[in-house]
């Protein structure tokens, strides 16, 4: 049986905790290969691989998911 790596989340310098209302992204990249996101709320998360993560960042910075008003 192989061992479920341990993320080590982090929140971006602009999150401010509310303990009564703590709405935050967390990314983990300390695993090799793989970053994983989760919501600070739920403690939910998903996991990517480094390309997928790296295409989604460039995606993002080029508003490929901009809203239209």
């Amino acid at each position: 049986m192989t061992a479920t790596p341990e993320f080590e989340f982090r929140a971006s310098s602009a999150c401010t905790y509310n303990n009564s209302n703590p709405r935050c992204v967390e990314v983990a990249t300390n695993v090799s290969g793989v970053v994983a996101v989760r919501n600070s709320k739920t403690g939910d998360a998903v996991a990517f691989t480094a390309v997928e993560w790296t295409d989604f960042l460039t995606g993002a910075k080029l508003g490929e998911f901009d809203l239209s008003a």
